[in-house]
Parts: C-alpha cells; structure tokens; sequence
C-alpha cells in the first residue's frame, strides 16, 4: 500500500471562482520547493478543467482530484 505524501500546503479556495482558484494555486506553487505537495478544497465546478488544464501546461503532476458534496478536494505536486 503506498501511502500519500502529506500536503505541505493547504488551500481553501471555497466561494472563488474562474479564474481565482487557478491562480491562488499558481501564486502558492511558486514559493514551495520542487516535490511539494499543495491540497485543496474549491466549489467552483470548473475548477475541474482548471486544474488539469494548469497541471498540463506548467508540467506540475495532479495527484488526485475528488468530487463530494459540492467541494472539489486536489492535490497537486511541483515539478520544476
């Protein structure tokens, strides 16, 4: 079983909207180390899209994205 490097930041994106949590997300990343782990919590539905879209082009790695209740819970890991 592999265990889930835990977050070394964590992010309440609740109530902002496109393109604010993408952009927090951005601001946060470049002040971690590469290998970093940020988790997150938005409710803005396209945060889905966002992020992937995000994740893709700066070459940073989405770890997991779940959908429960409303809230969209990623964790993302700095690449470079």
């Amino acid at each position: 079983m592999t265990q889930e490097k835990e977050a070394d930041l964590v992010l309440d994106l609740k109530g902002l909207v496109c393109p604010m949590p993408v952009v927090r997300v951005s601001q946060a990343m470049k002040r971690l180390d590469v290998g970093a782990v940020i988790e997150a919590v938005a409710t803005d539905p396209a945060v889905v899209a966002d992020m992937r879209a995000w994740a893709r082009t700066t070459g940073n790695e989405l770890l997991s994205m779940e959908q429960s209740g409303g809230l969209f819970t990623f964790r993302l890991r700095k690449v470079k």
